[in-house]
């Protein structure tokens, strides 16, 4: 099974990308941070950075509301995909494909 549950925090305004069979993607990072106890007993934190895309009606509702600092849950998919770069080097790029999305 493959799904993805984000609580968090967008860290990049939406970049949208029109594609040429003139579909749109949104695509943003998503912060999450993590509390926990070290060997001592002391707590620390941790962040993690997801790179996001988003498709369909979701797209629509990130032009209309998406800002940096937006809280967000995320239920996704994860995904690779492979593309070259200017150099003609294949590159993969891994991101939670966005299927539901609540603005908190």
């Amino acid at each position: 099974m493959n799904h993805v549950n984000l609580i968090g925090k967008m860290s990049s305004t939406p970049k949208f990308v029109e594609l040429s069979n003139g579909r749109k993607i949104a695509q943003f990072t998503l912060t999450t941070k993590e509390t926990f106890l070290d060997a001592e007993g002391n707590m620390k934190s941790k962040k993690q950075w997801h790179q996001l895309s988003a498709w369909g009606r979701w797209v629509q509702v990130l032009e209309e509301l998406g800002t940096a600092g937006m809280g967000l849950a995320i239920e996704g998919k994860l995904t690779s995909r492979f593309y070259k770069n200017s150099s003609g080097e294949r590159r993969v790029v891994s991101e939670v494909e966005v299927n539901d999305l609540v603005i908190l």
